[in-house]
């Protein structure tokens, strides 16, 4: 079955987090666009913390399964992409980001000082604090790749219902990954969940301070 592409508006407007998926194969070609969208995903001074684990084995997606409570889709689900965030690779990767930064325009005298910048900030968060930055930035490069898999005409769940030792065990990830969330695509089989509705902007949204409505 040939998948529909969407555009954004109709994947923000329509997206449905999908309860059922008909185990149907993603394309290569498809999965690297998936993937890469996150790669391509902003991260606090640049130093891109996620790492993903991409299972499409049905034996892996079975124990993945079973350290998420039983979730029936992840095991129905053409790909399940672990997100994780490495809390050391800063320190691994500094220099790395630099030079991109240099051969992107960053400028040479915010260059020099980016390294101390990224050391000094990361290195006085404690554990609790470290899974917190990693969590904001891994979910923005998890919601690159969800909205580009429903642009391109498939169906997405994200998912944060797992144990964190378990998922460590089956995926052999080393003790610096911390697993933010789990992202299964794959095709609808059967009936799309139900509309849960929204809250609108009289609700949520304020302008300028709490309490003065945005209109």
């Amino acid at each position: 079955m040939d998948s529909i592409p969407k555009s954004l508006e109709q994947v923000v407007r329509e997206r449905r987090t999908t309860p059922s998926f008909d185990g149907s194969p993603v394309p290569a070609e498809d999965l690297r666009r998936i993937i890469e969208a996150g790669l391509a995903a902003p991260s606090g001074y640049n130093v891109q913390p996620w790492r993903f684990v991409v299972v499409q084995s049905e034996d892996q997606k079975r124990k993945l399964r079973a350290a998420c409570f039983n979730q029936a889709k992840v095991e129905e689900a053409s790909v399940v992409i672990a997100c994780c965030g490495d809390a050391d690779g800063w320190r691994r990767d500094a220099d790395d980001i630099i030079r991109m930064g240099l051969s992107g325009g960053m400028p040479e005298s915010y260059a020099a000082q980016l390294k101390s910048y990224v050391q000094s900030y990361l290195s006085s968060l404690n554990r609790d604090q470290m899974h917190g930055w990693l969590n904001k930035q891994v979910s923005i490069a998890a919601a690159f790749m969800l909205l580009t898999a429903e642009s391109l005409g498939y169906d997405t769940a994200p998912m944060e219902g797992f144990e964190q030792e378990r998922m460590h065990e089956i995926l052999r990830l080393p003790l610096s990954y911390w697993v933010v969330s789990l992202l299964a695509i794959g095709r609808l089989k059967g009936s799309d969940k139900y509309d849960g509705g929204r809250f609108g902007l009289a609700h949520t949204t304020f302008a300028e301070e709490f309490g003065k409505p945005f209109r």
